[in-house]
C-alpha cells in the first residue's frame, strides 16, 4: 500500500519517542511557561527533537510544523509536511494521568495521508494511512464488536462544562473530562467514546492526526462552524473541534449539529 514505508518510519519514531517521555516522567523534568502561560516540559522538547531527527532524516524533502518548533513559512510551499504534537496533554504528563500522548500526521496537499498517535502510559498505538483502516498496535479495528450504551459519553472540556456551553446536551449523554484532545480523538475513534465537542481554539498538531484516525473509522469531524478541516495553513488555527464517532447515536449528532450555529457567539 501506498504511503505504507512513512508509517513504518513514523510507528518507530513515535515509539522512541514515547519511551524517552516515560523516562523523563519516571526520572524527573523541567517545567516553564510559555508566553501564551501554557506549560511546557523538557520532555516536550526533547519527543520534539528526536521526531524531528528521525522523521526528517527519513524523509528531508518533507516540511515541518510542531507545537515546540518556531514556525517556517517554508512549509506552505512542500506538499507534504509533518505536524507533530510532541506532547498533547502536557498538564496531565506533569500531573502524571496517564491521558497525554504523542500525536503526528503527515499531510499532503492539505489533508493527512499517515498518521499516528500513541499513549506510551498505556502502550497504545493508534495508526492509520489514507484508505487502509484503523489499526490499533498494528491490528485492525472493528467497531462492529463496539457495544452500545445507554447514555453516550462525549470529552468535554472542564471549564467548557462549567460555563454551561454543552448544557443542552448534558441530562443526555455523560461527560469524560478532556485532558488531551488528540487522545481523546483517538479514543473516539475507536469507539471507546462517542463524540468530541469544544468550541475553544485548537491548533492544527492538536487535532491532525486524529482528523484521519476518525476518517477511516468512518467517523466525522469539523471544527466549531461545521466546516472540513484543512492542514498546512498560514494560520494553523481553529475555532473549535466537533467530532463524533460512526458508534454515536443519531440524536447526539443532532444535539451536536444544533449548537454548531453557536460557535461563533463562544468566547475564547
Amino acid at each position: 500500500m501506498e504511503w505504507t514505508q512513512e508509517l513504518n518510519v513514523l510507528e518507530e519514531a513515535i515509539r522512541t519517542a514515547g519511551a524517552e517521555a516515560l523516562r523523563f516522567a519516571n526520572e524527573g523534568f523541567e517545567t516553564i511557561q510559555k508566553a501564551d502561560q501554557s506549560p511546557v516540559t523538557s520532555a516536550d522538547l526533547a519527543v520534539n527533537r528526536m521526531l524531528h531527527r528521525d522523521l526528517l532524516s527519513a524523509f528531508p524533502h518533507d516540511g515541518w510544523l510542531s507545537e515546540e518548533s518556531p514556525d517556517d513559512a517554508v512549509r506552505l510551499k512542500k506538499d507534504r509536511v509533518w505536524v507533530v504534537d510532541p506532547i498533547d496533554g502536557t498538564k496531565a504528563f506533569i500531573n502524571k494521568v496517564p491521558e497525554f500522548c504523542i500525536s503526528v500526521a503527515l499531510i499532503e496537499h492539505g489533508r493527512p495521508i499517515v498518521a499516528a498517535i500513541y499513549n506510551p502510559s498505556t502502550n497504545e498505538l493508534f495508526s492509520a494511512i489514507k484508505g487502509g483502516g484503523l489499526r490499533l498496535n498494528r491490528e485492525s479495528v472493528d467497531l462492529r464488536h463496539v457495544s452500545t450504551r445507554e447514555q453516550p459519553v462525549i470529552a468535554l472540556s472542564q471549564w467548557e462544562r462549567q460555563v454551561g456551553r454543552f448544557a443542552a446536551i448534558e441530562s443526555v449523554t455523560q461527560h469524560r473530562p478532556m485532558l488531551s484532545i488528540a487522545w481523546a480523538l483517538a479514543l473516539m475513534a475507536c469507539g471507546r467514546i462517542n463524540a468530541v465537542a469544544t468550541f475553544e481554539p485548537e491548533n492544527e498538531w492538536d487535532v491532525a492526526a486524529g482528523v484521519l484516525l476518525i476518517s477511516e473509522a468512518g467517523g466525522a469531524i469539523s471544527d466549531g462552524a461545521g466546516q472540513a478541516l484543512t492542514f498546512n495553513r498560514p494560520t494553523p488555527r481553529y475555532r473549535g473541534i466537533i467530532a463524533t464517532s460512526p458508534c454515536c447515536p443519531p440524536s447526539l449528532s443532532q444535539a451536536l449539529a444544533i449548537l454548531i450555529p453557536a460557535s461563533g457567539t463562544q468566547t475564547s
